[in-house]
């Protein structure tokens, strides 16, 4: 499995996509929860959260800012990677060419969900580290006080953040696997995510109640409650404590599990072509 795993990091590494979908997560992070903020208040735009935009920008911030766009935006970015990494072998009709050099299937797809756990942790980490930069940046040229998080707290910060992340991945690959394909799965999980778990939320959970009770049980709201327990701006799509930060953790590293296993086990099963 450490040959597969190798190799699977040597692919991600080498694979233009991987870094598009990087940039493309860093530029949504920065623009959506510094850059437009930022502009309202040096713009005097007069709003309902105006008066309280600066402080919320500012690094005592900054586990909640970068946990925020995880249970949404950029989960759905996780979710490409985990498709392209897994269905790609679809496409390019390579699982055959790969599993005859020795792997077996359970270990060439364990190598790449270790990798794919890898580069999720690599993107929480960067969006935590440009927005350090631009929180820094905007203290300074506010003339506010520099009060980072303390260390524990960036530890658990970034703990959560993998898990939604890594969770989100696992999603794409299961759903790779399942349909043998890129294009398709992709097109679910970014329907699922951006649209019907929002309009479960926002329309059936209210007037529903078995809704309203399923939804503790699901990815996307675990997924928001934890980044809300931890900071995240409750005004944040897909951020809302609906649970207890201890049980959507909890949630969140099901779904991950669950995921990888079903996965493992429709790919062991199912013929490659």
């Amino acid at each position: 499995m450490s040959r597969s795993f190798r190799a699977e990091l040597v692919k991600l590494v080498r694979r233009p996509a991987v870094w598009l979908l990087l940039a493309i997560t860093l530029a949504l992070s920065l623009i959506f929860t510094y850059l437009f903020p930022y502009a309202g208040v040096a713009g005097g735009t007069d709003g309902p959260n105006t008066d309280r935009a600066l402080p919320a920008m500012l690094p005592d911030h900054l586990v909640g800012n970068s946990l925020g766009g995880l249970p949404v935006f950029l989960g759905a970015i996780l979710l490409i990677l985990g498709v392209l990494t897994v269905g790609g072998e679809y496409g390019w009709g390579t699982w055959k060419t790969v599993l005859t050099q020795g792997p077996t299937r359970v270990e060439v797809y364990a190598g790449k969900l270790f990798a794919l756990a890898l580069a999720a942790l690599a993107v929480v980490l960067a969006v935590f580290a440009v927005g350090a930069v631009a929180a820094a940046l905007i203290a300074s040229a506010e003339a506010q006080p520099v009060r980072w998080p303390s260390a524990g707290d960036l530890v658990v910060g970034v703990g959560a953040g993998w898990l939604i992340a890594t969770m989100w991945a696992m999603l794409g690959a299961v759903l790779a696997v399942a349909l043998r394909a890129v294009a398709l799965p992709v097109g679910l999980g970014l329907v699922w995510m951006l649209a019907v778990q929002n309009l479960l939320a926002a329309i059936a959970a209210p007037l529903v109640d078995w809704v309203a009770t399923a939804q503790q049980g699901l990815p996307g709201p675990n997924a928001g409650a934890l980044a809300a327990a931890l900071g995240a701006p409750g005004d944040t799509p897909g951020v809302a404590a609906t649970v207890g930060g201890g049980q959507a953790a909890v949630v969140v590293c099901a779904y991950l599990v669950g995921f990888a296993v079903v996965g493992a086990a429709l790919l062991r099963r199912r013929d490659i072509g």
